[in-house]
């Protein structure tokens, strides 16, 4: 009895038969999805939008709004961290029994974080790909620079030569 190495290809590879000299003849790709979509039983978006923490069922610590200033509140929410985790320590050591509310405070308090940090995200990358394109642009200006250098080095070298050859 023979066995195959690999599994027979898809049946649709047949519809790819004649695209080296048609190109036109094979099947155009199916568009791409807009909206919500299931995938292993879960729904997701196709939207790229962070969810509020109220929709995640998390208290917020931080004032809403447009106007927040992510510096002064990630300081404030890190120094609470470090108290919350003091505290924690002192209760763990006078009253072990009651550790749990404090370990509830310090995720709350990494969640609204972690929030403030992703919101940031958007930020981060168009100040990346600004940093990248000016690189680029800096690269590409040294380039033509010493391309034009490397130009007026070989015209002088052809007058050079020239007048070498006509002096003879």
């Amino acid at each position: 009895m023979a066995t195959a190495t690999y599994p027979p290809p898809p049946p649709y590879y047949k519809l790819y038969k004649k695209y080296l000299e048609e190109p036109e003849s094979a099947p155009e790709p199916p568009p791409p999805i807009q909206g919500t979509y299931q995938l292993y039983g879960a729904t997701y978006t196709t939207d790229d939008v962070l969810p509020s923490l109220e929709e995640q069922g998390v208290r917020q610590l931080y004032p809403e709004g447009p106007n927040v200033d992510f510096k002064k509140e990630l300081r404030s929410l890190n120094r609470e961290l470090q108290l919350q985790i003091l505290e924690l320590a002192d209760i763990l050591i006078e009253r072990p029994s009651q550790y749990a509310r404090r370990v509830e405070d310090i995720s709350l308090i990494f969640k609204n974080l972690h929030h403030l940090l992703n919101s940031l995200r958007p930020h981060q990358a168009r100040a990346t790909l600004i940093h990248i394109l000016e690189l680029q642009i800096q690269r590409r200006k040294q380039a033509v620079e010493d391309i034009m250098r490397r130009r007026e080095e070989a015209q002088r070298l052809l007058k050079e030569a020239l007048g070498t050859l006509n002096g003879q």
